[in-house]
């Protein structure tokens, strides 16, 4: 039975938190179509794993059969959360945008995972082509020709990371945006525009999790 990874990014529970609400739709989706699967949830939020040290860190770039003691227990954080990911048939990943770029919690995940020679450094690596769905959600708006367009380091940086240069996954990418907008005054007049966004990016998750759960049944 495939198994997906869902990883929460977000401080917020889901009755405010866009990018929780929206993964849960794909979630959702997924469950009822693959009931016998298996979903791993890591949230990040409330369970936030340690940042990177600098044993463990080093050790990323050692053969593991070459690990002194010390190297192999500050390792086996990464290993584990490693081997979680390449173990899963296909990845969620809750990624709201705090000032301009990804939550500090989720950079750490990544700081662990990402493993030269093993998970990174596309295009031979151990997650090559797993399917990665990714909610970026958003309080403004940052798209092509907007006037924040520049400020924006979450797609950026996630396509690097994420896509054919860094672990090789097939990334797509769900953005709500403007969720700020009804509960900003400045922002009245893009709270339809707000709205429809939310609503094209619950359609976009339901029918992107009911498609891998068909596929990989």
């Amino acid at each position: 039975m495939a198994t997906l990874l869902h990883i929460d990014s977000s401080v917020y529970p889901r009755e405010v938190s866009v990018s929780r609400d929206v993964a849960a739709s794909f979630r959702k989706a997924w469950e009822a179509e693959h009931p016998d699967g298996t979903v791993i949830h890591r949230d990040l939020g409330t369970e936030p794993i340690p940042h990177l040290e600098g044993v463990a860190a080093a050790a990323g770039f050692i053969a593991p059969e070459e690990h002194t003691p010390e190297q192999a227990a500050a390792f086996r954080l990464r290993d584990e959360l490693a081997t979680e990911l390449e173990r899963a048939d296909a990845v969620l990943i809750g990624a709201p945008m705090y000032n301009y770029t990804i939550p500090s919690t989720l950079k750490a995940w990544l700081d662990h995972v990402i493993i030269m020679g093993r998970t990174s450094g596309a295009p031979t690596t151990t997650l090559a082509g797993k399917p990665a769905t990714v909610v970026a959600s958003r309080g403004g708006g940052y798209g092509p020709g907007t006037p924040r367009e520049s400020f924006e380091f979450v797609l950026t940086y996630l396509e690097k990371i994420l896509g054919k240069d860094g672990f090789g996954l097939d990334v797509e990418f769900i953005v709500p945006e403007l969720t700020l907008a009804e509960g900003n005054p400045a922002m009245a007049d893009l709270v339809e525009l707000s709205k429809t966004s939310r609503a094209r990016a619950h359609e976009a998750a339901e029918a992107r999790g009911k498609a891998l759960a068909a596929q990989l049944a």
